[in-house]
């Protein structure tokens, strides 16, 4: 009996985000002091996201985090409004106040 291959992506390969590999080009004053930053920490010329975020991560931490509540935020609205929909058929009435 021969076993096959699973097909789709391999986990790893499926968690990489291909933006955090991009090189940041400094096209504006807060980009500019921002590579120049990051870069004069990892002594490197050519900054990628990925350095930005980890330096930011350990030296402003306050910062993602209210990045990263907003995004969990707005996926678990999504998912409530994706299973609402399933049951209802239709999507749920915004209930938000002005």
């Amino acid at each position: 009996m021969s076993k096959t291959e699973p097909k789709g992506i391999p986990a790893n390969e499926a968690l990489v985000n291909p933006l955090l590999a991009m090189q940041v080009e400094p096209d504006s004053e807060l980009k500019k002091y921002i590579v120049e930053y990051v870069g004069s920490k990892h002594e490197k010329k050519e900054v990628t996201v990925e350095m930005i975020a980890a330096t930011l991560s350990e030296e402003f931490p306050e910062f993602l985090y209210v990045i990263a509540e907003e995004n969990f935020i707005r996926g678990y609205e999504t998912g409530i409004d994706d299973v609402y929909k399933t049951i209802t058929g239709k999507a749920p009435e915004d209930t938000t106040e002005e």
